[in-house]
């Protein structure tokens, strides 16, 4: 009977110990997390950014084979 309730708190503790180990892996991607960007200015939302005779953009469109 004695040897019955060490084996329940052996138990107990084994799963007290998973549930606290569970808890700390969930929280720890929330430990590193990094302050957010600011937000774009008026004239950086404004700017032209599509620069069709840019090198990358026509990379792209000769590997692609669209007709311009």
């Amino acid at each position: 009977m004695n040897e019955a309730k060490e084996m329940v708190e052996a138990r107990r503790r084994f799963l007290r110990g998973l549930g606290v180990a569970g808890a700390v892996a969930a929280a720890a991607p929330f430990g590193g997390a990094t302050p957010a960007e600011a937000r774009e200015s008026r004239e950086e939302r404004r700017r032209a950014r599509y620069q069709p005779n840019s090198p990358h953009v026509q990379a792209f469109y000769r590997t692609n084979r669209y007709e311009r």
